[in-house]
């Protein structure tokens, strides 16, 4: 059983910055993916990124040129770092792991393992 922490989350103004991690064990494994999802009150779950275990990345396009996924497989730890930050981007934000092979997906049901979220809110 695979636990993921989240951590990071706090207010800030719009156009600020925040950096999001995940601490996350399945980066010792041989084959991973890993990706963030946000909800904001009354939305369903998006997905924002990921990246697999070649290092490879992607992103939803609201995102593009303002967030960067990385994992630290020393650390065991995955980051989200959140530059010129919109009121739009206010949402629960959760890390969640996909171990059964490195196959990323954009679906929320392809990730096994899930963490308990942080708070991210923006104001104008």
């Amino acid at each position: 059983q695979e636990r993921l922490v989240e951590s990071g989350g706090d207010s800030v103004l719009a156009g600020g910055s925040l950096r999001l991690s995940c601490a996350a064990s399945v980066l010792t494994r041989r084959y991973w993916c890993m990706g963030w999802f946000r909800q904001a009150p009354g939305e369903e779950r998006e997905w924002v990124a990921y990246i697999d275990d070649s290092g490879t990345t992607r992103y939803t396009a609201s995102v593009q040129g303002r967030f960067t996924i990385s994992a630290d497989s020393v650390k065991d730890s995955l980051h989200l770092q959140m530059n010129s930050l919109k009121p739009e981007d206010t949402a629960i934000y959760y890390c969640a792991a996909r171990i059964i092979d490195n196959f990323c997906y954009s679906g929320a049901r392809r990730y096994e393992y899930w963490g308990r979220g942080t708070q991210v809110t923006v104001a104008s």
